[in-house]
């Protein structure tokens, strides 16, 4: 920035309030009409993503106006980086792995303060890090996402790699002081690596996990679990050390577990971190969960129900009243389900009230409250003080005890649609279970409407797909709906780089949808088997889960494997 006739950052005309959607700013600059924000809003239900960026996609705007909107948005300057040449001792400020990872580019000193161009003006953890880490006063201004990335792989070239970050840390952090490794330069460069990674590969969790010689890492995706490089054991202190920092935990206890949140902004998109910290045997570890805000898809048409299917829920959280369950276990898709289908009925004319623990996206439109038991704010006392906000349809994000389902069967009972999720295995055992926690089945006959019980499968990666045809094993291990298959062609992954050589990419739902009908009413009220609940909802034209997941097989969309690993 320091050559003469380049551009220099700008304060954007208008003052910004902060609050204002995107969207409502690029529309006062006359920018984009309200037809194409809400093209964008659609899209972003479907396939999730920034709002700036799919009109940036959509045609509809430039990168340069979305960049000036972020701006005026968040009351700061904005810049076009393009044409700017950071000076070397302006660069070496930051290194190259927190530049790349957290999409941040120094350009100048103004006296004692660097000059930081950000993608996300929101973002203001790592304006604290860089405080931290350069001991510089920071003012941010903000500049377009994907020139800014181009800027930065121009400036620094590429990211250092996971090898070099353990190495370098490794030698840093060596001694008894936990609390100064963790805020060593090396660790914190380190760590923003292992996030950057995990975001890149789509992790949907990250596992740090301590024995007594020895250190490990781990990164969930597509549900399965897959160990990189190990850094050395005597990392695992200052790094979870670091994370508690981050999360603004208790960084002397550690014998007792802990739970916190990180809201980041890692190569320019918003992310949650759920940390879980555990003392174990071998020292404390923890496990991130990644939200990843821009990535999540809350549409039901991408779930990987059939028509039919995506018709029935649309159906059940349009009805005036009664109970829609969701069961399956943990990591099975059941909030994302429920948020698909809140999103499909949200609209103007409808008050929406969810109660979650904690709330894990922000839906537009939709009153979220968040449950704190260490507080007593329970799922019960708040979903009372709910049916007194007048709302339509109320989410329930767990009905985990008797007094939980019975405010739910109130709400019912009262004019209100609640949806919820249940722990069960399949459909029909979630009656047993509601029987169980102590519902009269009197009241289930009179409230429950459907219940959808879902699992999630490895797709098929799209890239190295291949056919084949079942062998004869297989179609026995299938037992009765071999039979059926044995002309049917299966897919596969050979494995390639898209994929990490896996085979799979992404996941897809298979679902189980039980809705009530007379004679399982009758059963319910005779408590009857849940195997005998299974045969009449068979009878009355639903799909198993098995079934389901054998659809999926000869459409090409996951394997026989997974099916048989996920279904019973």
């Amino acid at each position: 920035m320091s050559q003469a006739g380049e551009s220099t950052p700008r304060r954007s005309s208008v003052p910004a309030s902060g609050k204002r959607p995107l969207g409502q700013i690029l529309k006062e600059r006359g920018i984009v009409r309200e037809a194409q924000v809400q093209e964008a809003l659609a899209l972003q239900r479907k396939e999730g993503g920034l709002i700036g960026q799919l009109l940036i996609r959509l045609s509809y705007c430039t990168a340069a106006d979305v960049a000036l909107a972020l701006a005026e948005q968040a009351g700061m300057q904005s810049v076009d980086v393009s044409g700017l040449r950071p000076a070397p001792d302006v660069l070496e400020r930051i290194d190259a792995n927190t530049a790349h990872a957290f999409c941040v580019l120094p350009l100048l000193m103004e006296g004692k303060t660097l000059v930081v161009a950000i993608a996300d003006p929101l973002n203001v953890a790592v304006l604290e890090d860089l405080r931290f880490s350069t001991g510089q006063d920071v003012r941010p201004v903000v500049a377009d996402l994907e020139s800014l990335r181009a800027k930065i792989s121009q400036c620094y070239g590429s990211q250092a790699s996971l090898s070099d970050a353990i190495h370098m840390a490794a030698q840093a952090a060596r001694g008894p002081d936990a609390a100064a490794a963790a805020s060593s330069l090396p660790v914190v460069r380190l760590l923003n690596s292992i996030l950057h990674q995990a975001i890149k590969d789509r992790a949907s969790d990250v596992h740090f996990e301590v024995f007594e010689n020895s250190f490990r890492i781990r990164y969930r995706v597509d549900g399965a679990l897959y160990e990189i490089e190990s850094p050395p054991a005597h990392l695992s202190v200052p790094l979870v050390a670091r994370i508690k920092v981050m999360a603004e935990l208790d960084i002397a206890e550690t014998r007792l577990p802990q739970d916190g949140r990180i809201e980041l902004s890692i190569d320019g998109r918003p992310v949650d971190l759920r940390v879980a910290t555990l003392p174990g045997a071998g020292g404390e570890g923890c496990v991130l969960r990644i939200l990843d805000r821009s990535a999540v898809a809350l549409d039901l048409s991408v779930l990987g129900l059939t028509a039919h299917e995506e018709t029935a829920l649309k159906e059940l959280v349009e009805l005036p009243h009664g109970i829609v369950l969701v069961t399956g276990p943990t990591g099975s898709g059941k909030t994302t389900t429920l948020y698909a289908m809140l999103q499909a009925a949200s609209d103007p004319t409808v008050k929406i009230i969810t109660v979650e623990d904690p709330v894990e996206y922000d839906i537009e439109g939709i009153v979220q409250v968040p449950v704190n038991e260490e507080i007593g704010v329970t799922y019960a006392k708040v979903l009372r003080t709910v049916l007194r906000q007048d709302p339509d349809k109320i989410l329930v994000g767990e009905i985990r005890d008797a007094e939980t389902a019975q405010v739910a069967v109130e709400a019912s009972l009262t004019g209100h649609t609640v949806l919820s999720t249940l722990h069960t295995n399949d459909a029909p055992s979630a009656v047993t279970r509601l029987i169980d926690i102590g519902v009269e089945p009197f009241l289930i006959t009179a409230t429950l409407e459907a219940i959808v019980a879902q699992r999630l499968v490895r797709r098929v990666c799209s890239d190295c797909k291949t056919s084949y045809r079942p062998d004869e094993d297989i179609l026995r291990e299938l037992g009765p709906d071999g039979e059926a298959l044995r002309n049917s062609t299966f897919f596969y992954g050979k494995g390639c780089p898209q994929c990490h050589q896996t085979g799979y990419r992404g996941r897809t739902g298979l679902f189980e949808i039980l809705r009530m009908n007379e004679p399982l009413r009758r059963c319910v009220q005779s408590r009857g088997s849940t195997s005998r609940l299974r045969a009449l909802a068979m009878e009355g034209g639903m799909l198993s889960l098995r079934q389901s997941g054998l659809r999926a097989v000869t459409e090409g969309r996951t394997t026989i494997e997974e099916v048989l690993r996920e279904t019973f």
